[in-house]
C-alpha cells in the first residue's frame, strides 16, 4: 500500500542494509510518482549483472515482482555506464531509479572481461565525477538505491576493507548532491536529509 505522505524530491538517494525494504520504497516513490498524471513515466535503471545461476534467478524474481509492483515502469539494464544512461532517459516527465549503486560501483571496480577492456574503462573517479553531473544535470526526478554496509564488523581481508571504504565514500558524494536522502530499516524509513 502506497504511504499517502511519499513525496517525489528531485534527487533521493535511499539507504539500507540488504532487505532493509529501500528497493521497495523506491518503487513506492516510482508508483506515487506515476499516479500523479498519465504522462508521468517511470524508468528503472538495473545494474547488476547475472553472474552465476543464484544471481539470474534473483534478477528474474525482481523483474517479476517489480512488474506486478509498478507495471507501468520500464527497465534497462546498464552495469557500468550509469552516468550516460541517467543523461540519455532523465525527462521532466520521467522518473529515473538507480538501482543499484552497490553494484554499480562492484561493477566499476572488478568488472567482468566481457563487460569493458579494461583499457578503455574510465577510473572509479572519472566514473564519480560523471555521475555527480549527471545527477546535478537530470532534468526529471532522480532516485538511487545504494547498501548501507559500513556499520558493521571491520573486514579482515583488504579488499573488503577498501570496498567498504569506496561505497561510503560514493554514498557521501551522492547524497551531498540529493535534496533528500533516506536511511531504511526493518522496511521503516528514516530521513537524514530533506
Amino acid at each position: 500500500m502506497l504511504d499517502a505522505r511519499l513525496k517525489v524530491s528531485r534527487r533521493e538517494l535511499i539507504l539500507g542494509g540488504q532487505r532493509s525494504g529501500k528497493s521497495r520504497r523506491a518503487e513506492c516513490l516510482a508508483q506515487s510518482w506515476l499516479g500523479v498524471s498519465k504522462t508521468h513515466n517511470a524508468l528503472l535503471i538495473a545494474t547488476a549483472r547475472a553472474g552465476d545461476a543464484e544471481m539470474r534467478q534473483r534478477i528474474e524474481r525482481h523483474q517479476a515482482d517489480r512488474a506486478r509492483r509498478v507495471p507501468r515502469m520500464h527497465c534497462v539494464e546498464e552495469p557500468l555506464a550509469l552516468a550516460q544512461a541517467i543523461a540519455a532517459y532523465s525527462a521532466p516527465q520521467t522518473l529515473v531509479l538507480v538501482d543499484c549503486l552497490t553494484l554499480w560501483l562492484t561493477n566499476q571496480l572488478m568488472p567482468a572481461e566481457a563487460l569493458v577492456d579494461p583499457a578503455d574503462a574510465p577510473t572509479p573517479e572519472v566514473a564519480l565525477a560523471a555521475l555527480l553531473q549527471a545527477l546535478q544535470q537530470a532534468s526529471g526526478p532522480v532516485v538511487l538505491v545504494s547498501n548501507e554496509i559500513g556499520m558493521g564488523l571491520i573486514p579482515m581481508g583488504r579488499e573488503v576493507r577498501d570496498f567498504v571504504d569506496a561505497l561510503g565514500q560514493l554514498n557521501q558524494a551522492v547524497a551531498g548532491v540529493c535534496e533528500r536522502v533516506t536511511l531504511m530499516a526493518a522496511g521503516l524509513p528514516l530521513i537524514l536529509k530533506d
